[in-house]
């Protein structure tokens, strides 16, 4: 088994499935020769050439109608959105178009289109590249949002979401692109959309986050053992839709939860598994349930983001409260 970066892992699963199907094609901002922003795309259009491998203009609403047209052609686009911070440029294409394609068609059309961008802090970007602007999605009905926290599920989810007839968001976390290698398989293979994964076991606090604030959460676990705490931490990798089957076996077993994301607080995602915990399993808890996230500003320039984004420290702070509660 490979030992791959998630980048690598990203790349890998765009080749299997471009050998796979002669109808997916990848596009977007500087992909072709350039491999795009950060090489995601590298060495794709010398194999595929540039037929199915191609840059696009400088125009994130041009490249969502393409994708659109080429879906309704029977092609499986895999459209790049340089960094999701632009998505606003492109969001009629996604949320007015893609994802209502099946429902407004009575089923006879779908919107088989992986969105692919990357996201989030902690890199030091420029202004508007690192917004977490996954709750705007995940309020969508219509589209799947897909956030791997490893190479192994970065490389098995986009395959899935590749394969997928509707509409994927697949987000990629800057930070986690060469952070780290982890096992992956060689040729092709899928994790499965909609599907959370329980990434360490514990029995005292359940941990709940995606992303890169799973990374953050299993460091918060690895300091609370210290202290005799032990923490459960469940990886969502798809917050819409969310696993709550996985969710809520977690929150019976341990009584204590916390949730985790690196969006500011009013974003969306975190909001609502807090909701759905609070209605379907109250008689469950121990204490009420916690949110860790930014701060409701706007994300901040590179100097002061450390200060701003959330971290294991956070999460141990609110895991401390819940226990004590």
């Amino acid at each position: 088994m490979a030992q791959m970066t998630m980048i690598q892992a990203i790349t890998d699963a765009m080749r299997v499935e471009l050998k796979n199907d002669e109808n997916v094609l990848v596009f977007g901002e500087d992909v072709g020769q350039n491999g795009g922003v950060f090489r995601a795309t590298e060495g794709l259009q010398d194999e595929f050439g540039e037929d199915r491998v191609f840059d696009t203009p400088l125009a994130e609403s041009g490249i969502g109608g393409l994708a659109i047209g080429l879906a309704l052609q029977g092609y499986r686009p895999v459209p790049e959105i340089q960094f999701f911070g632009f998505v606003y440029e492109v969001i009629d294409s996604i949320s007015g178009q893609m994802a209502r394609m099946r429902y407004r068609s009575g089923g006879h059309h779908t919107a088989p289109i992986t969105v692919r961008a990357p996201f989030g802090g902690g890199v030091h970007t420029p202004e508007m590249h690192a917004d977490s602007l996954e709750g705007l999605m995940a309020q969508q009905p219509g589209l799947k949002v897909v956030i791997p926290s490893t190479p192994y599920e970065a490389k098995g989810l986009l395959i899935s979401a590749i394969r997928d007839n509707d509409p994927v968001i697949f987000l990629e976390h800057m930070k986690l692109y060469r952070s780290f290698r982890g096992e992956v398989p060689e040729g092709e293979y899928t994790v499965e959309i909609g599907k959370a994964d329980v990434k360490k076991e514990g029995n005292d606090v359940t941990l709940i986050a995606y992303g890169a604030m799973v990374h953050a959460c299993l460091k918060a676990a690895e300091e609370l053992e210290k202290d005799g705490i032990s923490a459960e931490v469940v990886d969502l990798r798809t917050v819409s839709p969310i696993d709550y089957d996985t969710v809520l076996e977690s929150v019976k077993k341990t009584n204590r939860v916390v949730v985790v994301q690196e969006a500011q607080r009013q974003a969306g995602v975190a909001a609502n598994v807090v909701a759905e915990i609070q209605e379907r399993a109250i008689l469950h808890l121990e204490a009420p349930v916690l949110r860790v996230a930014a701060a409701d500003t706007i994300y901040p320039f590179s100097d002061a983001e450390e200060v701003w984004l959330p971290n294991h420290q956070d999460i141990i702070e609110k895991v401390n409260i819940v226990i004590n509660f």
